[in-house]
């Protein structure tokens, strides 16, 4: 009789671990905390775009006027090139305006369509990379309006003379690699902007973005999609 008693007692111990283990593990699936949502880049949110850039990566431009390609190399301007690539794989340059085209010297991009970014992106100042190479034909630069202000604008050079930018602090990231014929005939009857030229007023583009240049400046070349190639 004491033998069948510890038998039963037993076989209840059996049954009943697992039930305890399984109830502890459902209330422990329970009461676990939720992992954080992953964050997800957002042009809205410039401190989402922080990525590194390859060492070397390349970007297609699809334009008004075609396609063209940068080549863009980390060690020329790090802190350049990683704003450029993040910037890009985020779609800021999409649908942006070639605003200030000036034959003989440059072709800038870069202010966005839509003011509410510009509001938050011209904050957004990155620190300068030294001058590693030159301001000649081809090679893309970060503009700035002094030490430490660069954000979103760059422009490509159109002539080896523009090397008297280097000592300015201008420092190329990239260069164009194909399509500088594409880059050549972006429209630049406007010329220069307001008010040296007749061309566009950069804070006008800043404050209505898109909307202006649209009505006031129709004939400008646009950015249709810009991407980072694999």
């Amino acid at each position: 009789m004491l033998a069948a008693m510890r038998r039963i007692s037993l076989s209840i111990i059996a049954i009943t671990v697992p039930l305890v283990l399984a109830c502890a593990c459902k209330k422990s699936a329970e009461t676990a905390p939720a992992a954080p949502p992953s964050v997800q880049p957002s042009l809205d949110k410039p401190k989402t775009l922080n990525q590194r850039g390859g060492d070397v990566y390349r970007a297609r431009f699809a334009t008004s006027k075609g396609d063209f390609v940068i080549e863009v190399h980390r060690d020329w301007a790090p802190n350049g090139a990683d704003r450029f690539y993040n910037l890009v794989r985020a779609g800021y340059y999409n649908d942006t305006r070639f605003f200030r085209v000036v034959r003989g010297f440059m072709a800038q991009i870069g202010i966005h369509g839509k003011p509410e970014l510009n509001a938050i992106w011209r904050e957004q100042q990155i620190p300068d990379d030294p001058v590693v190479k030159s301001n000649t034909r081809g090679f893309v630069t970060f503009a700035t309006a002094g030490p430490g202000t660069r954000t979103t604008q760059f422009f490509i050079n159109y002539a080896d003379s523009n090397n008297r930018l280097d000592s300015m602090g201008f420092s190329p990231f990239g260069q164009v690699t194909s399509g500088m014929e594409v880059v050549d005939s972006l429209y630049a009857e406007y010329g220069e902007g307001a008010p040296q030229g007749r061309g566009p007023n950069q804070g006008r583009i800043q404050d209505e973005g898109n909307a202006y240049l649209m009505r006031d400046f129709p004939q400008l070349d646009y950015v249709k999609e810009a991407t980072i190639l694999p």
